[in-house]
């Protein structure tokens, strides 16, 4: 039997940004946005990982495979850990949040180095989705999630873990995601290809992951 899947959109994004993934998704899915992730943040919202990760499980109703992008991998570690019933497993994409490497200054240099790879023909699909969400509400997001110790709650963490990267991947280097799978004694998968962008540009290979979480016969 298979179980349903919930994707959260990583910093700024939305559910545009899992097109690629989803065409190819064997099980139900939703793509779940909250504020700074998808939506704009009111003036005052509480952006704490623990507040939006009782968002997220408000719209749990079944134990799902929890999917998070970036920043927002924070969230699905939050909600797992507040509600492991709902949560059959988690796939971590590309997952931020090393505190001793989060000052405003590393993040700036270490974005610079993953967009470098990216490809230009993700300027048109990037640019409304962040347009949506607002640069203001996406720093305001940032700033709460970059105050997570991700380390720290990954590793009370009781449910199945995969953490996937890729190669050129500063946001999230391949010493990062190994600590991370370790601590959550799950897995770790660096593709060959992409950057910090796994959703958009690596879709066939992402989907592989999750639908195994899932238990969809990869096969089929």
């Amino acid at each position: 039997m298979t179980s349903p899947v919930v994707l959260v959109p990583g910093l700024g994004l939305g559910p545009a940004s899992y097109a690629p993934t989803v065409r190819d998704l064997g099980t139900p899915y939703r793509v779940v946005t909250l504020p700074g992730y998808g939506e704009r943040v009111r003036p005052g919202e509480d952006l704490t990982v623990e507040t939006l990760a009782q968002r997220l499980l408000q719209e749990l109703d079944e134990q799902s495979v929890l999917v998070g992008h970036s920043a927002s991998c924070h969230v699905v570690v939050a909600a797992a850990l507040a509600r492991p019933d709902l949560v059959k497993s988690l796939v971590l994409l590309g997952p931020t949040g090393d505190v001793e490497t989060s000052d405003w200054l590393t993040l700036a240099e270490r974005w610079v180095r993953s967009a470098v790879w990216e490809s230009v023909r993700l300027v048109p699909v990037l640019a409304p989705q962040y347009a949506r969400t607002g640069l203001v509400s996406m720093a305001r997001a940032m700033e709460a999630a970059r105050r997570y110790d991700l380390a720290a709650a990954i590793s009370k963490l009781k449910r199945p873990v995969a953490v996937i990267r890729c190669e050129h991947d500063s946001l999230c280097p391949a010493d990062w995601a190994q600590r991370i799978a370790e601590l959550a004694g799950g897995e770790v998968w660096t593709l060959p290809t992409g950057s910090h962008m796994p959703v958009l540009t690596n879709g066939p290979e992402v989907v592989t992951f999750i639908n195994r979480a899932a238990g969809v016969d990869n096969g089929n």
